[in-house]
């Protein structure tokens, strides 16, 4: 039933292109059809930006950007509906853990209230490289009016998005930073201050602990994407800082596959063992590291923290099983990445910022009542929809 063949529905092969089963992706995030409306998410807060305009430093990340560009702090506010059902495909890496769910929920529900078609084309992983070009080149050959990329490295997506400006379709960049200088806007978050965050979130916690040195293992992720070097440069610049003695022990890269990362976990565990006190992961990386933790019986010494929050993640603050949570609010990205193509397309910007950065958030339990999740994560029951096109249109 939940195959059938509406257009906004799933479709079974791009699904289970991020090499998960339909039943255990339903564990992590179901999205009903009509559930954005239901919600009421028929509009959204003006949300915290930092918006950077040219000129920037050739072939910068978003920080370097951030450190060049002209930065104004900022309101971005929601477009308003679209004149006409504009086409835009967004390009991700995978649907391999929940962060890309939340970044779906945000497309999916925002092209709703827009009345414009988005179809999400993942790849398989960040060593599927070939596979997200190939899916460029058939965005390109679609001619789709705008297309959104989440590259899955910081310079190799490049010749790809700058062939798309060469045939007249506008390229956004959505959470994944690259160095190519043919966008017309990324839509990101300081990816260092997710390392300055998580990082502060650990040494802080350590102090209350009266701890005046720490062990440190960083997973971050896989190691050529451009959101893994901003987490760790941000992490080794703040350990440097700090006020007690921080050993970063061990940095062990590899893709966010849940089964790799908990290999890689298991190997630091096994390593370290008890002089390991902190875990920082990425989204993918954190949850993985929880179960040989808990099978070396070290859940009471190991403190795990994320670089990023997920649906998944939240709820493993909930119970204490993650400490904390930096959150780069891809709900919000999405959102307004969408709106700033539609903005675009419409005629609406006359220079559009060379990047915007979505102002952080940080989770733990001491906040967690009051935190704003709707501008972070999608619903706590849905499944992800990938093809979203308003009514008649063909």
């Amino acid at each position: 039933m939940l195959l059938a063949g509406k257009r906004e529905n799933i479709d079974e092969r791009r699904f289970l292109s991020g090499k998960m089963t339909l039943k255990s992706m339903l564990l992590l995030c179901i999205l009903l059809p009509g559930l954005a409306a239901a919600a009421g998410i028929e509009k959204f807060d003006p949300i915290p930006i930092r918006a950077i305009y040219p000129p920037v430093k050739p072939h910068s990340s978003a920080d370097e950007a951030l450190a060049s560009g002209h930065v104004a702090n900022e309101y971005f506010k929601m477009a308003k509906p679209a004149s006409k059902p504009w086409r835009i495909a967004f390009l991700f890496p995978h649907m391999k853990d929940p962060y890309w769910i939340g970044c779906s929920y945000g497309v999916i529900s925002e092209a709703r209230r827009l009345g414009v078609a988005a179809d999400i084309f993942p790849a398989e992983g960040y060593d599927d490289l070939i596979g997200q070009l190939r899916e460029m080149d058939e965005a390109i050959a679609s001619r789709y009016d705008a297309i959104v990329i989440s590259p899955v490295s910081m310079t190799a997506n490049n010749a790809s998005i700058a062939k798309a400006r060469k045939f007249g379709i506008p390229v956004f960049e959505l959470a994944n930073d690259s160095t190519s200088d043919d966008l017309t806007t990324k839509v990101t978050t300081s990816l260092k201050d997710m390392g300055i965050d998580a990082a502060r979130w650990v040494i802080e916690d350590a102090r209350r602990r009266g701890l005046r040195s720490i062990n440190i293992a960083l997973l971050p992720g896989p190691l050529d994407a451009g959101w893994v070097k901003g987490e760790v440069e941000g992490t080794l610049d703040e350990a440097k800082r700090a006020p007690i003695k921080i050993n970063i022990v061990d940095i062990e890269y590899g893709d966010s596959d849940r089964i790799l990362q908990a290999r890689l976990a298991a190997q630091l565990i096994a390593r370290y063992g008890k002089e390991l006190d902190y875990i920082i992961g990425c989204t993918g990386c954190a949850p993985a590291a929880r179960l040989p933790i808990n099978e070396a019986k070290l859940d009471r010494k190991i403190r795990v923290v994320a670089y990023d929050l997920t649906r998944e993640i939240a709820d493993l603050i909930e119970r204490g099983e993650i400490q904390a949570a930096a959150d780069t609010k891809a709900v919000s990205q999405a959102r307004v990445v969408l709106d700033s193509a539609v903005n675009f397309l419409e005629g609406r910007t006359r220079k559009p910022p060379d990047t915007i950065l979505i102002r952080l958030g940080l989770v733990d339990q001491s906040n967690y009542a009051s935190y704003p999740f709707d501008t972070s994560i999608g619903p706590k029951r849905c499944i992800p929809v990938l093809s979203y096109a308003p009514k008649g249109m063909k």
